[in-house]
């Protein structure tokens, strides 16, 4: 059975893996004070910290759900089913265009995972659904190791200032408050697919070290996945990821990658956050085809 892969922009992936696995990758539409633009194709992070410092309007949308039904025919035309991985519902609504476009193509044939993530949050369901599909599992097994490695991902970050999340709605006006007295650094964390915040310290460099301890205590003490999202801060990211080496014996490698428009423009330049997926990418949940039996034949 021939199974594809589809996901979007927001899901940040290792350079060059994308093409490498035939996955196809919708972009999110961003708009510069009204010009529209794709996510990833015409429009990156240098474009996205330029037009942030020159104080540009910048917003984001969805695909429309005619979009994702133009996608779903084009792979299905080589394809037998897809698997269609997307960032939370509680931060966009690409899965629910996604929904809309399956179940006007074919239900039957399109699986959609809601990520509950961003990011490699997202980018790590990604990874797992095309370890399984390399496996030679079927689609709902596809589909299952896509969520398992959702359910299991944990996402923290550090931001410069909550007035981007506020603008755009990613967090309530009240929880903005948190960043504003005495210059303190506001650590959130994804919960249930939305931004909610963890913490507060009141230096950057006190953040880096609360990003590595809090990676250190969700990865456990066996194999882990690990990535570094950063806007216009590489440095900054570059550190982060050799403390998290450092510090976690289990690291299967540190991706780093720098946060596109979708993201970047909710952050804001200068966040940095980290994505834990214990056990890692390659680790496929079991099923009764590949569990060993009790007498071990």
């Amino acid at each position: 059975m021939r199974i594809s892969i589809v996901t979007d922009s927001t899901a940040y992936l290792p350079e060059g893996f994308a093409q490498r696995h035939s996955i196809t990758v919708v972009p999110l539409h961003v708009a510069v004070d009204g010009a529209g633009r794709l996510d990833g194709v015409d429009f990156g992070p240098a474009e996205l910290a330029g037009a942030l410092a020159e104080h540009r309007r910048v917003t984001t949308s969805r695909p429309t759900p005619g979009e994702m039904a133009d996608v779903y025919r084009d792979v299905l035309s080589s394809s037998d089913a897809i698997v269609s991985v997307h960032l939370s519902r509680e931060l966009s609504g690409t899965w629910e265009a996604a929904r809309l476009a399956a179940e006007e193509i074919d239900p039957s044939r399109i699986r959609v995972v809601d990520s509950r993530s961003a990011g490699m949050g997202l980018g790590f369901a990604v990874l797992r659904a095309c370890a399984a599909v390399t496996a030679g599992r079927s689609a709902a097994e596809v589909e299952d190791a896509a969520t398992s490695a959702a359910a299991e991902t944990r996402m923290f970050f550090c931001v410069e200032t909550l007035d981007h999340l506020r603008r755009g709605g990613r967090i309530g006006a009240t929880a903005a408050l948190v960043g504003t007295a005495l210059a303190v650094k506001p650590l959130l964390h994804v919960d249930d697919g939305r931004i909610v915040p963890l913490e507060k310290v009141r230096t950057m460099s006190r953040a880096v070290g609360r990003l590595v301890d809090l990676a250190a205590a969700a990865a456990g003490d066996g194999p882990v996945g690990l990535a570094v999202h950063h806007l216009a801060a590489p440095e900054r990211a570059a550190e982060l990821a050799t403390r998290l080496d450092e510090r976690l014996a289990g690291s299967t490698g540190c991706v780093i990658s720098e946060v596109g428009a979708v993201i970047g423009a909710h952050t804001g330049p200068g966040v940095l956050g980290v994505v834990v997926l214990p056990g890692g990418p390659d680790i496929l949940p079991q099923t009764p085809d590949n569990s060993a039996s009790p007498s071990g034949e």
